[in-house]
């Protein structure tokens, strides 16, 4: 069963975080809609990474509250939250994080039968999303013999490895060229419009913040949704 039951998939409601004696997020309040894409654009410092780790439920805010499909997730046991997690978003970030010691395939495969899916299923389920994204053939590369670009695909095939309702993508491109952030970006809008995956993305990239039906600017941990 999906963790999430409804729509709004995510509210957060008054959110603060604090690190030290800084306030990363003061009240920020943000409500996730099924099928939008929604871009966090500001300078780095201004909490959006930080925002963006208490959507995924990766540490929990020091006040206010996060519902997940209208559960209060500050409720919820430590499996609990970590079944929303790993069936539920997706993670992408600037740097890939594939496990060097595995082939592309295998890093798809293994947070699959961590949510206890079958090996031949796993593996199958590897093979459609490396060929949905071009690397039929690249299979069995470890990511040293992959290309950057080849990398960050191979990130969002594993994101997307068991069926997750929200993708939280943080700097996706960051460390990419022109060509290869506008294949990203076409990707993530491909998956927003044929599967109707929930999209939230920090960038800087004017071009791919573009791709957004929503923009929120964060300033002096405040969150503020613009045109």
């Amino acid at each position: 069963m999906t963790p999430f039951t409804s729509t709004p998939f995510l509210e957060m409601s008054g959110i603060s975080k604090r690190f030290g004696g800084v306030h990363a997020l003061r009240g920020v309040d943000l409500t996730l809609q099924a099928g939008e894409i929604v871009a966090l654009v500001a300078p780095s410092g201004t909490g959006k990474s930080t925002l963006l780790h208490l959507a995924g439920l990766l540490e929990p805010p020091d006040g206010g509250e996060v519902l997940v499909g209208g559960r209060d997730a500050a409720r919820m046991s430590d499996d609990q939250r970590t079944a929303v997690r790993r069936l539920g978003i997706g993670f992408v970030y600037q740097f890939h994080h594939l496990l060097p010691e595995f082939t592309a395939l295998e890093n798809i495969v293994l947070p699959q039968m961590a949510a206890s899916v079958a090996r031949k299923a796993a593996e199958e389920r590897g093979r459609q999303l490396l060929a949905a994204f071009g690397l039929t053939g690249r299979e069995e590369h470890r990511p040293g013999k992959l290309s950057g670009g080849e990398q960050q695909r191979v990130a969002i095939a594993r994101a997307l490895a068991n069926h997750p309702k929200i993708l939280l993508a943080d700097e996706p491109t960051g460390n990419l060229d022109t060509r290869r952030t506008g294949e990203i970006g076409e990707i993530l809008q491909d998956l927003n419009r044929q599967a109707g995956l929930t999209v939230v993305m920090v960038t800087h990239n004017p071009g791919l913040a573009r791709l957004g039906g929503r923009h929120i600017e964060m300033r002096d941990g405040l969150a503020y949704e613009t045109d």
